[in-house]
């Protein structure tokens, strides 16, 4: 997805992860994938296996050790010490690595271990001449979707005077995570610059499948569904059927604990986007459409399609035939359109006039 994202005018020098159905979808979506892709672990590479002289390296590591919903381990984490091995091999290149380097992970990165993690990530790339800097970034931005996700940019070349200053994805876990470095770390700061994107026009509702091309939940599942809703989102529901007018919600099922007891909850948005998608382990981690006309209420999970939609790609993306390898393709994906903008709006200025890919997850 990154891929797609940084557009036809990049070339992609060498891929590599170690999930197979993500390597089966990434041979599936692009002819050229045998020229450049390494499927296993990133720990089995070396630096004699990586091109020389890319313009960006891109890392999307395993994100759970971050997150809120994981074990929040940290960089020290079994899933998450994935970029430690994709560090070593730009360590390894030396003079010959990219001149610039993307690391995207959730925004738990920022905060993990009371920042001393995103301080470790940062002296990682002092230690090897690059300066950086953090944007936060919503693809409810971009796509009708909640999905925050921090972006550091790292270069070895002083950035041009037009990229660095004001931008409304430096957010305020940012600056607090800037506030935390030490001098040194501080020194290399960049505040990269990015004005916001023009106003997304879709909905949750433009992107979802016919009514009558989907497999919709028993009546008696629905209820249940409704029965897992505090007062607060079974009211959210009655606003939305009381509207007259259909209405899309997208549910999370979470663990709360009320009165001292933990118990599952259904929760309910209805404000025109999908919740962040994530990766289906288990059933509360499938994301449940409710939709209402009038009186009438129905629901059921949302589609490999509809999640293909949800992280901006084209229609003619090929997604795994399973439903829940397709989703967990999607869960753990970047969002397309986010990283066109952060392509246009500072890896193309910051890289021209050529650009190439090197891309590790």
């Amino acid at each position: 997805m990154a891929r797609l994202g940084l557009g036809a005018g990049w070339s992609c020098a060498f891929a590599n992860d170690f999930d197979p159905v993500k390597v089966a979808t990434y041979r599936a979506n692009f002819e050229d994938a045998e020229q450049h892709l390494r499927a296993g672990d990133v720990w089995a590479l070396d630096a004699g296996d990586l091109p020389r002289g890319g313009d960006l390296a891109w890392a999307s590591s395993p994100c759970q050790d971050f997150s809120l919903a994981g074990g929040r381990a940290g960089l020290a984490g079994g899933k998450s010490s994935a970029f430690f091995g994709f560090w070593r091999l730009i360590e390894a290149l030396g003079r010959d690595a990219p001149r610039a380097v993307v690391i995207e992970n959730v925004s738990g990165l920022l905060t993990s271990h009371g920042g001393a993690d995103f301080t470790a990530l940062c002296a990682a790339l002092a230690g090897q001449g690059y300066s950086f800097g953090a944007l936060e970034i919503d693809a409810a931005r971009f796509v009708p979707q909640s999905r925050p996700r921090v972006f550091v940019i790292a270069t070895r070349t002083p950035p041009p005077d037009q990229l660095v200053g004001d931008s409304p994805f430096q957010t305020r876990l940012v600056r607090e995570a800037q506030a935390r470095l030490p001098a040194d770390l501080a020194a290399r700061w960049i505040w990269w610059r990015g004005e916001a994107p023009a106003t997304r026009n879709t909905d949750l509702a433009s992107l979802l499948e016919p009514d009558d091309a989907v497999a919709w939940h028993s009546a008696a599942r629905t209820t249940r569904l409704i029965e897992l809703m505090s007062p607060l989102h079974q009211r959210r529901l009655a606003a939305a059927q009381a509207s007259g007018v259909r209405q899309v919600g997208a549910v999370f099922k979470r663990m709360r604990v009320e009165d001292g007891v933990r118990v599952q909850r259904a929760e309910a948005r209805f404000d025109g986007l999908a919740g962040c998608l994530r990766t289906p382990r288990g059933g509360s981690s499938r994301q449940t459409l409710i939709v209402t006309e009038g009186q009438i209420v129905r629901s059921r999970l949302v589609t490999a399609r509809e999640a293909a939609r949800l992280m901006g790609l084209p229609e003619t993306y090929q997604t795994p035939s399973s439903a829940t390898s397709a989703l967990h393709v999607m869960g753990d994906g970047v969002v397309v359109p986010v990283v066109r903008w952060l392509a246009a709006a500072i890896l193309e200025p910051l890289l021209t006039p050529t650009q190439s890919v090197l891309a590790a997850e």
